[in-house]
């Protein structure tokens, strides 16, 4: 994290000495064909790219055989136990940047040409042979007309072959292009969320505005704009300086309260993504309890974030639930120290699907 950590690649050998693809290739391909997972063929031919989304049925696949096609499946640890333990690896980087863990299955000469990623990944492989070029992309210019956003202009000055159980590392701004090599190649790529600055805040302010609707203050929250003072003017065009310090209050309004600020953060990077949903649970009994793969928990110092929504918590029970933040799991001895309130929200969370029994 130190040395290389959106600074420049790393490659290391075996780092996950002995790795285990976390599926099949059946399973994959079966996966590949269900409306709850995200998935795209990727096809190289006489020159040319061809993309297309899933769902995909075995039928929709090219042969084995034919060399030159990939299947990627994104969010992977969604769906497969394997896969979210291996995501799990890469705690050691806040869990409120982890995103999710895509595989990509390529058959011989298979790839998604050269292309540069604006976040951080990387990139274990996990079976068969992937030969990775690397290079520091002096010219974003994608090619024109291409399904894909291929670099123009890739110039390569790093060349590795990964074997299973080898990773590299990229920071954002690196081209790459990785082709499989031999026979069956499959690639677990790790990658992580990083907002735009723009994005980020459009978001926060609409989701202050929408808590802001329900505030104590909300005479203040809904007052409209008045301006009795207001003279005949002769030059209407011009912005009223009163109206623009009515929307700079607004703003200032929304924003005055750090811990507002904090509360719709934490909701926003714990929100599911569109296509999660959770199986209804059982009710909970004594025992160990553990964090369904598809739910996000976060904390600060006043909060607990769990799948959108935001908890006070002080004392025993917020050391309790940041460790389940944590370690995605509360041992039965944890679990019988909460706090009765805080059994309680265990015993919805369990109901609901968010926690399953067992360590």
């Amino acid at each position: 994290m130190r040395q290389h950590w959106q600074k420049k690649p790393l490659l290391v050998r075996q780092a996950v000495p002995g790795v285990q693809a976390p599926l099949s290739r059946a399973a994959l391909f079966e996966l590949a064909g269900s409306a709850d997972a995200e998935s795209r063929l990727v096809v190289q031919a006489d020159g040319a790219w061809r993309v297309r989304q899933g769902p995909l049925p075995r039928r929709a696949l090219p042969p084995i055989s034919r060399p030159g096609w990939t299947l990627l499946v994104q969010g992977l640890d969604l769906h497969v136990p394997a896969a979210h333990a291996l995501l799990s690896k890469f705690r050691f980087v806040p869990a409120a940047r982890l995103d999710d863990l895509m595989v990509s299955w390529a058959s011989p000469g298979g790839g998604v040409g050269p292309h540069v990623d604006a976040y951080d990944v990387f990139l274990l492989q996990v079976h068969g042979q992937r030969r990775w070029r690397v290079g520091k992309v002096k010219d974003a210019a994608f090619v024109d007309g291409a399904p894909l956003k291929l670099l123009r202009h890739f110039e390569p000055t790093q060349e590795w072959l990964l074997e299973p159980g080898d990773m590299l590392y990229l920071p954002p701004g690196w081209g790459h292009d990785g082709v499989a090599e031999g026979g069956d190649c499959m690639t677990c790529s790790i990658g992580f969320r990083a907002p735009a600055a723009g994005e980020l805040a459009r978001e926060l302010l609409m989701r202050l505005a929408d808590e802001g609707d329900g505030d104590g203050d909300a005479a203040a929250v809904r007052a409209l704009y008045r301006d009795p003072k207001q003279p005949a003017t002769s030059t209407p065009g011009a912005l009223p300086d009163g109206l623009l310090q009515f929307a700079r209050s607004a703003l200032e309004r929304q924003l005055a309260d750090p811990d507002a600020l904090a509360r719709v953060f934490g909701e926003m990077l714990t929100e599911p993504k569109p296509q999660v949903w959770f199986d209804a649970g059982a009710p909970r009994t004594a025992g160990a309890v553990r964090l369904d793969a598809r739910s996000r928990m976060l904390y600060d110092e006043r909060h607990v974030f769990i799948n959108g929504e935001a908890l006070r918590a002080g004392g025993r029970d917020a050391g309790l639930m940041h460790k389940l933040a944590d370690t995605g799991a509360l041992d039965a001895a944890d679990c019988a120290r909460l706090s009765p309130p805080a059994a309680g929200l265990l015993d919805e969370w369990a109901l609901a699907g968010w926690v399953r029994q067992g360590a």
